[in-house]
């Protein structure tokens, strides 16, 4: 069976899907990106605290769970430009813990949602 997860401390979804979904005892969180929860604004002005804004979503939508990021399996991050990985990745690897950080990958791509610069995706399990 299938549990809609939500927090007002993430953005709310912008199209036909949840922020995240729990079934048994993971979760699967929808691609996140930077938009303040408090004021529907985009973060995209730089690349180290666009990439906060969205662990930070994560990170309330993992807490709505109740779990957090040692329980992250695996992320999926979505980059518009390959040349910002070591900015995104100093501000990432912040989130998790240096002896066991999840299965990732990062993958180039054209376009992004409102054209921000970075979207990740992640699967836990408690």
């Amino acid at each position: 069976m299938k549990k809609v997860i939500f927090t007002s401390e993430a953005p709310a979804p912008i199209g036909p899907y949840s922020q995240a979904i729990l079934v048994d005892n993971t979760l699967y969180v929808s691609g996140q990106i930077a938009i303040d929860p408090k004021t529907n604004e985009l973060l995209t002005a730089e690349i180290g605290l666009e990439t906060h804004r969205v662990m930070d979503s994560i990170k309330a939508i993992l807490s709505a769970a109740e779990m957090n990021f040692d329980h992250v399996l695996k992320c999926t991050v979505f980059v518009k430009d390959m040349n910002q990985f070591s900015a995104i990745n100093a501000v990432y690897s912040t989130y998790f813990k240096k002896e066991n950080p999840p299965a990732r990958e990062l993958v180039e791509v054209a376009e992004l949602p409102k054209g921000v610069h970075v979207e990740i995706s992640c699967i836990a399990h408690k």
